[in-house]
């Protein structure tokens, strides 16, 4: 074969085997958008889905705030809600260094330097006040102030900012116990081990409703660096920047605001801690 048309022939092969990459499931381009698989944008969060960050433990419903914002970031991407794919990823792996199975994760992830050094983190979504949640049948029933809750047992899910704010602002004589998830913390609240649990506001006032007998002792005071939910990618993706232009149209158009207000309401009539 003469020289110019073997390299012609090289040449198509090359341009096809180019083409065959970028359509492939994985680490694929779409919308000029880096993705796990070309065509969707997948989406992680954990398990059971908690409310009232998603609704009826279906992440794909787009009900509850986070569902909501996962879509609104996603249409701001050039995804229709039928291009979204949601997959279950514990907010530990979600966080941790290394390869990822999804584009962003989205769990109540705070924001934290210790996690930067492990994934991408975008800009906030939402900024997160810590409040304690008890029994009503409980000794501490009638606590109106960070003193009065220092001799109670608390815990909290571990790797939380409601962790950092209970040693933080409460500093309580007990050693405060560590739960995998916030179902582990509200078993235990209900069934005695603990005289309390701190958790977002949004989650205790919905730990409220679920539960029944149990109530928003007080918010914590907001004593510490603020605390915000971002998304997590792996490590050096692209992404962050598309997703964080996302972010900032929707906090600019007050589509944020708008969706905090619907799901998780203001809790203004909360009693503060001091």
């Amino acid at each position: 074969m003469p020289r110019a048309r073997l390299l012609a022939a090289l040449a198509l092969v090359t341009a096809t085997l180019l083409a065959i990459t970028s359509c492939s499931g994985s680490g694929g381009s779409s919308h000029g958008l880096h993705l796990v698989h070309a065509g969707e944008l997948t989406i992680a969060t954990g398990s059971p889905a908690q409310a009232p960050w998603f609704s009826g433990g279906d992440p794909a419903n787009g009900q509850g705030f986070e569902s909501a914002v996962a879509y609104a970031v996603a249409a701001r991407l050039g995804f229709s809600s039928g291009k979204v794919r949601w997959v279950t990823v514990p907010r530990e792996r979600a966080v941790a260094a290394g390869p990822k199975s999804f584009d962003f994760a989205i769990d109540q992830i705070s924001i934290t330097e210790q996690r930067r050094q492990a994934v991408d983190l975008s800009g906030g979504y939402y900024t997160a006040s810590q409040a304690v949640v008890a029994l009503k049948t409980s000794r501490f029933a009638r606590v109106r102030t960070l003193a009065g809750l220092r001799d109670a047992k608390l815990g909290a899910a571990t790797g939380t900012p409601a962790m950092d704010a209970i040693t933080r602002d409460i500093a309580p004589v007990q050693e405060p116990v560590a739960f995998t998830d916030v179902n582990e913390a509200k078993d235990a609240l209900e069934n005695g081990p603990i005289d309390g649990i701190a958790v977002d506001l949004p989650t205790a006032l919905s730990l409220t409703r679920e539960l029944g007998d149990a109530f928003v002792v007080g918010r914590l005071p907001a004593s510490g660096p603020a605390q915000q939910y971002g998304l997590a990618l792996a490590k050096d993706n692209p992404l962050v920047g598309d997703v964080d232009r996302a972010l900032a149209e929707l906090r600019s158009t007050g589509q944020l605001s708008r969706l905090a207000d619907q799901w998780l309401g203001s809790g203004a009539t909360t009693t503060d801690l001091r």
